[in-house]
């Protein structure tokens, strides 16, 4: 995306809606511009008539000016920055909730293809950029260039000679600011990446707190977390070396001006042609001039780092998504729930190989089917083509006769439950996290379901019952009781059709058989299918497919694959928990 493309963007989607604020801000900077360039001016009749005229009748008038010019300006200072501050804040959250818009939409294999860490350092360090272009810089470019040029006036009004001097700094500060400002916005690039792998990072650390201890790591964990804080404090040091680079050449820059100006005026004032009011009214508005020509002179560093954070933050809110509606798709009409795979084929982004083969399976409406197989067969990825986490290659699934490519996909997704071997749930209450799967559900609703799947044995012994916090993920549960949690929030959906991957671990005899109770609650009378793991659950089974390299197998129930098949029998005693 080019620069100027950039410049449309951000204005007709985040800075056009506030132009009546960001007008309101201006005028308050015409009134700062005004305020600075009279103060400068009300030095030449206090000097003239107060100090060499001596005039006293207006020794109450001029200093009651000059105090008025100080509040204006202060006051409409102040407005125009809370103006602004108003607008990037609004600008900001557009933006995160464009960004988080975007990625709660997108497709399932674009968000495993990056870490979450670098989508939250996009969100807040690139955000933040933005939020300075489209705000502060704004303010800057409006506040700053009226007043240089009011002040600019001031300076051509008391001598135009000394003016057409002192103008010579403005281009030499801006050639300097040009070439500071391409460097910024690529050392900006590189903060970025480093403050997406410490966030990356941190979140694995927390993540992952209690391996670290087990594994003893913490002495290498602070080895890795010190690397990654010193990369991103050089690149922030480089971005704050590369701004204050301005002041020694500004400093500079100024000190011969005003020498110059100050050899020249003597000269000027000898000959007659400049009265030292002039003087020192024309010193006073090129010394006020020195702020807004630095501070346009680092608005270009601005520029390249907000357009730098732009080029990474558009994109994602840019997002096209594969998984999508067409625009003939119809609402899916449940009858059997009965599911058919047609010579699926499917392969995973940047994967060579094929995952799932010419796949043929037939689920029958109301009726539990397992799949099972060795790890890596693609039994999870059947699972997951039928919500359409994923699309197939080529082939077709059909429930009740209706392709899942030509029906809407909210009516499809809300005739599917999932409960995976990996449990989910929210840093929130009990109740919250189980009303997640219908948010209007009486709390009467909630009660018999946590009761059907069991929950409330342990939700009785907690300090606030339904209310408690369970922690991120769940961390203040048991891993059972994290699991009947989420088949709580499954019942509570009420879908025509299970998906289900039991877990692998172990628990006590009295959990487990809480969990296979509710399981049997769960899926009675519903389309299920399972990625089994479990004697009982295959036993209860009305099919099973053996899955293996992406291909079907066999098929058929317990017995007649223990007779017939010697890659079922072989997974049986290997990896059946029975």
């Amino acid at each position: 995306m080019r620069r100027i493309e950039i410049y449309k963007r951000l204005y007709k989607d985040y800075s056009k809606k506030y132009l009546n604020k960001i007008f309101l801000s201006g005028l308050f900077a015409i009134l700062v511009a005004g305020s600075t360039s009279a103060i400068a001016w009300l030095l030449d009749p206090a000097i003239k008539k107060l100090f060499i005229e001596k005039d006293n009748s207006l020794i109450f008038f001029i200093p009651l000016m000059i105090i008025i010019a100080f509040a204006t300006k202060g006051l409409s200072l102040y407005l125009a920055k809370a103006t602004m501050i108003s607008v990037g804040e609004e600008i900001k959250k557009k933006l995160q909730f464009d960004m988080v818009k975007s990625l709660i939409k997108t497709d399932t294999q674009i968000i495993d293809k990056k870490h979450s860490g670098k989508f939250i350092s996009n969100l807040t360090y690139d955000v933040n950029h933005i939020t300075h272009l489209l705000s502060n810089a704004i303010l800057t470019l409006f506040k700053d260039s009226l007043t240089l040029i009011g002040l600019l006036c001031v300076m051509f009004f008391q001598n135009w000679k000394l003016s057409l001097i002192s103008i010579v700094m403005i281009p030499l500060a801006s050639i300097s600011a040009k070439k500071l400002g391409k460097r910024i916005g690529k050392v900006t690039t590189e903060a970025q990446e480093k403050s997406g792998f410490l966030t990356t990072y941190l979140v694995e650390l927390f993540k992952n707190h209690k391996l670290i201890k087990i594994f003893q790591k913490e002495d290498f964990e602070e080895i890795r977390a010190d690397s990654y804080l010193s990369q991103l404090k050089d690149k922030n040091k480089k971005i704050q070396t590369v701004y204050v680079r301005m002041s020694p050449i500004m400093e500079t820059l100024t000190g011969i001006m005003i020498a110059v100006l100050i050899f020249y005026s003597g000269i000027l004032i000898s000959l007659g042609e400049l009265d030292i009011n002039n003087f020192f009214s024309f010193l006073a508005a090129m010394m006020l001039a020195y702020q807004p020509v630095r501070a346009l002179s680092t608005l270009n560093m601005n520029l390249n780092q907000g357009i730098s954070a732009a080029a990474r933050i558009l994109p994602i809110i840019d997002q096209k998504h594969n998984i999508k509606d067409l625009d003939d798709a119809r609402n899916i009409k449940i009858i059997n729930s009965d599911i058919k795979f047609e010579n699926v084929n499917f392969s995973y982004q940047n994967e060579g190989d094929e995952t799932l083969k010419s796949i043929n399976l037939e689920f029958k409406g109301g009726k539990m089917t397992s799949l099972v197989g060795h790890s890596g067969s693609g039994k999870s990825t059947i699972l997951n083509l039928i919500p359409r986490f994923f699309d197939a290659n080529s082939g077709d699934i059909i429930i009740d006769g209706q392709s899942i490519y030509k029906s809407t996909l909210k009516s499809l997704r809300s005739e599917i439950s999932m409960v995976s071997q990996e449990t989910t749930l929210f840093d929130d209450t009990i109740k919250n996290n189980i009303k997640y799967a219908k948010p209007n559900a009486t709390d009467e609703d909630v009660f018999k379901v946590a009761k059907l799947s069991f929950c409330e044995d342990f939700i009785k012994n907690l300090p606030d019952k339904f209310d408690t916090i369970i922690g991120e993920n769940g961390v203040r549960l048991s891993g059972g009781e994290k699991q009947r949690l989420s088949i709580a929030r499954a019942m509570m959906k009420e879908s025509s059709i299970i998906l289900l991957d039991e877990a692998t671990s172990s628990l006590d005899s009295e959990t487990e058989s809480k969990i296979q109770e509710a399981l049997k609650i769960l899926t009675k009378n519903k389309t299920t299918i399972v990625i089994a793991h479990r004697l009982s659950t295959i036993l209860n089974s009305n099919n099973i497919y053996v899955i293996d390299s992406g291909e079907v197998k066999e098929n058929g129930k317990h017995t007649e694959l223990m007779n017939k098949s010697n890659l079922y029998r072989s997974f049986y005693e290997k990896q059946i928990q029975k």
